[in-house]
């Protein structure tokens, strides 16, 4: 991580709590009807994916249903779940958008998200050892991870991380790896795992039982439709997040050196630990505006449609302290992701060795 002494990491705290301090004195009804307007457009697309879903056996029709359900379930669980989760509506005192009651269409309950996510990781973001969010226990991207055999079949692992992300996250909880390493009981998760199975349970009887056999005649289609809608969204969702944290140019840090660190330090570290990616108007709606990864990690709770507009002065900011501010297009992102996947999963001597390799 880029070393600056005490001086300059309060003066970069301070312009950075003056871009906070400037967006939350102006939020208002401009950021409640956006919200609305997700709200209303995600209710849309899943009423109208769960309608079409009984035509299915009219291949376009299918298409479409499937479509339509996995981009309300995108923008549910992306745009609005995990952004009012982190509290960004709550000044609009809408029981609907609480941060604390609000429980969204996966099945990772929101109370083990607030806990792994909101807490953990955006308080030790890419600590290795204390995020756990970074390679989700089964993926090695540093060299902090010795590297071991099973690292070698890490891009299967990252191909099923993919395809059953709702469950990965859902389970992320867990911590499996604590437990083989016998450092934590897994009678201490009973009520973690009683709380999984309650959640996960309803979410495949709502979409594998329930609106099946609410169609019985055509229920096979409509459970493809419906298993079709999660992949669309587990595939999209993972790759967003990929693509925000393990970038090539995505730093990683010890526990050494955050031990007793400043607001300006935790600044620095979400500033080049995180990526963005540019796109249009709809991978920034689809990606719940964590294409501004970066300004998602510094102003969590400040809501994410307006990380557009804040970017030009976080990028003034980083250009001023010399700091990189890692962003490029979604497809370069992504592919150095998965260089990054590949590359970690070979033996450090076989790793070094290409990339010593010339360009």
């Amino acid at each position: 991580m880029q070393k600056m002494n005490e001086a300059q990491l309060k003066e970069l705290e301070q312009d950075l709590d003056a871009i906070r301090n400037d967006v939350l004195a102006d939020l208002g009804e401009r950021d409640a009807r956006y919200i609305r307007k997700v709200v209303r457009l995600h209710r849309t697309l899943e009423v109208g994916g769960r309608v079409l879903m009984p035509f299915g056996f009219i291949p376009p029709v299918f298409a479409a249903a499937t479509l339509a359900l996995g981009l309300s379930k995108i923008i549910e669980n992306m745009e609005i779940g995990h952004n009012v989760m982190h509290g960004q509506y709550d000044w609009m005192n809408d029981p609907s958008l609480n941060s604390q009651t609000y429980e969204w269409d996966t099945v990772c309950t929101s109370d083990s998200w607030r806990r792994t996510h909101n807490y953990e990781h955006h308080t030790y973001t890419n600590i290795i050892g204390k995020d756990r969010d970074y390679g989700y226990a089964v993926l090695r991207l540093s060299d902090d991870v010795k590297w071991h055999p099973g690292h070698l079949l890490q891009f299967i692992n990252y191909i099923l991380l993919t395809v059953l992300f709702q469950w990965g996250v859902g389970v992320h909880e867990l911590e499996s790896e604590r437990i083989r390493r016998r450092e934590i009981s897994l009678k201490s998760k009973l009520p973690f795992l009683r709380d999984f199975f309650r959640k996960g349970g309803r979410q495949a009887f709502k979409d594998y039982v329930f609106f099946p056999l609410l169609t019985f005649p055509v229920a096979p289609i409509v459970l493809a439709g419906n298993i079709g809608a999660n992949l669309i969204r587990n595939l999209w969702s993972s790759t967003v997040i990929f693509c925000g944290h393990f970038t090539q140019d995505a730093e990683t840090f010890t526990e050494e050196e955050c031990v007793g660190e400043s607001k300006g330090h935790w600044y620095l570290r979400q500033l080049t630990g995180s990526s963005n990616f540019t796109g249009g108007n709809w991978v920034h709606l689809l990606s719940g505006h964590l294409s501004y990864q970066i300004e998602h990690h510094v102003f969590p709770d400040i809501p994410a449609h307006r990380y557009r507009e804040m970017s030009p002065r976080v990028q003034a900011v980083c250009e001023k302290h010399g700091i990189c501010y890692n962003t490029d297009t979604f497809a370069r992102q992504y592919w150095t992701v998965l260089k990054r996947i590949g590359r970690f999963s070979l033996p450090d001597r076989v790793r070094r060795r290409f990339e010593a390799q010339p360009a």
